[in-house]
């Protein structure tokens, strides 16, 4: 990218190293690593892009692994133009920027139920994206259209059937960057509703590595369903079961290790490169495979050069 006939309002670095962007702390450089003043700046810098540069929309890296040697694109990262959260009746509508407890806070005291993205880590784009669950309910549950720009420099609003999301996937145009999600919620008591949050949060806590450096869920589960916390869930097809009959819980390689706490999280306990997790995590997949005959298919998104 020698050039681009329009100066963006926003923040474009050249060679941006993304490891204190990540949850996990790893990774290379950005070619370019773009942070747009507005929607209008976005869509112009967009537009004004020349087709070959591939674009990346990363949001608080709660959910990626940057490979080492860094990511041959512009890389697009929201910030506070982009984090607003509006309630209007039973919808809510949030910047993709906006992270997902706050979202479920914001939503609690207005006595509207988003409860289940409370304990998602990450933003709202991203949870779009991956259309995140948690305790039996779904982005796709709520959803009722998105805001994007296009690769093209576009905007379009996109209603929830366009998206095909399933379990932790949808589909977006190529190169499109989410901006905003607009939500239906039922209504709900706000004690209520922050007890319930409460509640979740000290189950999440008791269960998971949540002071360590994780990126959540490291695969998804074979039976393709999140928990729902119900005591008739059964865990036969849960990442973690089938991570502990394999007898990885806890494994290590370099600086990476399996959680202890919960097998599904793959953790930096210190000094881990991202060929370390990700290596590790391949080698958990195998052995999940030699001895269930189950081929794990990974929750967090791995990009970037080796």
């Amino acid at each position: 990218m020698d050039s681009l006939s329009y100066t963006p309002r926003g923040v474009l670095t050249p060679q941006r190293s993304l490891a204190d962007l990540t949850w996990l702390r790893v990774g290379g450089p950005a070619d370019w690593f773009f942070q747009p003043a507005d929607e209008a700046d976005l869509a112009d810098f967009l537009k004004a892009l020349p087709e070959n540069v591939a674009v990346f929309p990363m949001g608080v890296g709660s959910n990626l692994i940057v490979r080492d040697g860094g990511i041959r694109a512009v890389v697009i990262r929201l910030g506070r133009g982009f984090n607003g959260i509006d309630i209007d009746g039973e919808t809510v509508t949030a910047g993709a920027a906006a992270l997902d407890a706050h979202v479920a806070r914001r939503a609690a005291q207005a006595g509207r139920d988003l409860t289940f993205l409370r304990t998602i880590p990450g933003s709202i784009g991203g949870a779009v994206k991956m259309n995140a669950g948690c305790y039996g309910s779904y982005v796709a549950d709520h959803l009722i259209s998105v805001r994007i720009v296009t690769r093209a420099g576009e905007v379009q609003t996109l209603p929830v059937a366009a998206l095909n999301l399933a379990y932790r996937s949808s589909q977006l145009p190529e190169g499109a960057v989410i901006v905003a999600a607009t939500f239906r919620a039922a209504q709900g008591d706000p004690e209520a509703l922050e007890a319930r949050m409460a509640e979740q949060i000290a189950k999440r806590d008791a269960s998971q590595p949540t002071k360590e450096r994780s990126a959540g869920s490291t695969f998804r589960n074979p039976s393709g369903a999140s928990s729902t916390g119900r005591a008739d869930d059964t865990h036969e097809l849960k990442a973690w079961a089938v991570i502990d009959k394999a007898g990885m819980r806890g494994a290590t390689l370099g600086g990476a290790q399996m959680s202890e706490k919960h097998s599904n999280f793959l953790i930096n306990a210190g000094g881990a490169t991202a060929q370390d997790l990700e290596q590790l995590g391949e080698e958990v997949r195998k052995k999940v495979l030699q001895t269930q005959g189950i081929s794990l298919e990974w929750e967090i998104m791995r990009i970037g050069e080796y």
